[in-house]
């Protein structure tokens, strides 16, 4: 399974007003392995970057200046992203920057070019009901160290969504994993399959005093709707 982490910082906060992307950061991840295989892009926007968002990622428009435009990136960040699935935080607002992008250059949306999106911040969201689950909140949560997010930056921010996703995700590996295969069965002489004796193990009658006060308990609380005795009474 190969998955791409992505993530973007624009101008400002509405592509349909015009805003635009400004840096674009990737980290590919086979089979849950990160494979040190990126995509990193700086864009000059051909417009003036907001103040509110030059305050959260503090890339100028003078660092943009010298920097190719999305055309010149277009089919190099297409080819990346090509046929993987994507991870992305709050995945809404970079689909609709990079859909607007994409399709000024009249190229292929994100949901064509990919396998489809994972929004990372959903998937946050229901693990973590009634929590903040930014990146930084998930990074502390996860411990995993962002202390050298001083700034918002792309490449940066996907690396650290990428160990947060997996930390998050943890367990699903086992669902990649081979199957091991079964040991032939044991068959005797004649080819009739030999089957194991089978170890029963009943309970003594501590045990089975403490299930009756159990059911005893559960019928008073359920005020006689316990099933377990009604299936036990005589018919």
């Amino acid at each position: 399974m190969r998955q791409v982490v992505l993530d973007t910082e624009t101008t400002g906060l509405d592509a349909r007003a015009g805003d635009r992307i400004i840096e674009i950061g990737c980290v590919e991840m086979l089979d849950r392995k990160l494979t040190g295989h990126r995509y990193h892009a700086y864009i000059n926007p051909e417009r003036t970057i907001d103040a509110g968002a030059l305050a959260v990622h503090g890339i100028s428009n003078d660092f943009l200046a010298d920097k190719p435009k999305f055309a010149q990136v277009a089919r190099e960040f297409s080819d990346f992203v090509r046929g993987a699935e994507l991870v992305i935080h709050n995945a809404a607002f970079d689909v609709g920057f990079l859909d607007a992008e994409l399709g000024r250059e009249k190229l292929p949306l994100v949901k064509e070019l990919s396998a489809g999106v994972v929004d990372s911040l959903k998937l946050a969201r229901e693990l973590h009901p009634g929590r903040k689950n930014s990146l930084d909140v998930l990074c502390d949560r996860y411990e995993i160290d962002n202390s050298h997010r001083t700034l918002h930056g792309a490449l940066l921010d996907a690396e650290l969504l990428a160990e947060v996703y997996l930390a998050m995700t943890r367990g699903q590996e086992s669902l990649l994993m081979d199957e091991e295969p079964l040991p032939p069965a044991a068959c005797d002489e004649s080819g009739e399959l030999v089957r194991p004796n089978l170890v029963v193990q009943c309970a003594d009658a501590e045990e089975l005093a403490a299930h009756e006060s159990l059911l005893a308990d559960i019928g008073k609380a359920s005020k006689g709707n316990c099933l377990w005795l009604k299936e036990a009474l005589p018919a």
